[in-house]
């Protein structure tokens, strides 16, 4: 029977995936590039020392390819990665800010209310 199994990590996002993929790629085509080009050596053949040279422009251009992965990660995780929600704690804080705030100004419209009423019986009784 089919059971689904909840994933451990979460997916890579989609420019961070992309990078990855080109860089799997180019390490994978400079791997073989660099087998080829020992082969070359160990028979002798002139193509032996371009491509040693290809390999090394190939092995600087993958390690272009990972950091390139990790760049675009960094960017996107300052960009997107970090989302903004505010816990049960500072809610609740805030509520109780809130009502406090609110208890005072009813208490100070109160006390503002009583002192218009004794002004006015004062002037009244004048």
């Amino acid at each position: 029977m089919w059971v689904e199994e909840p994933v451990g990590r979460r997916r890579l996002p989609d420019p961070v995936r992309t990078a990855a993929v080109r860089a799997v790629l180019i390490a994978s085509v400079t791997l073989i590039q660099a087998m080829v080009a020992f082969f070359c050596v160990l028979a002798e053949v002139w193509l032996a020392f371009p491509m040693v040279l290809s390999g090394v422009a190939c092995t600087v251009v993958a390690t272009w390819a990972v950091l390139d992965v990790w760049v675009t990660r960094q960017v996107w995780m300052q960009r997107y990665g970090v989302v903004s929600e505010p816990s049960s704690t500072a809610r609740r804080l805030r509520r109780e800010r809130r009502r406090a705030r609110r208890l005072a100004r009813a208490a100070a419209r109160e006390a503002a209310r009583i002192r218009r009423r004794r002004v006015g019986r004062r002037l009244s009784r004048a």
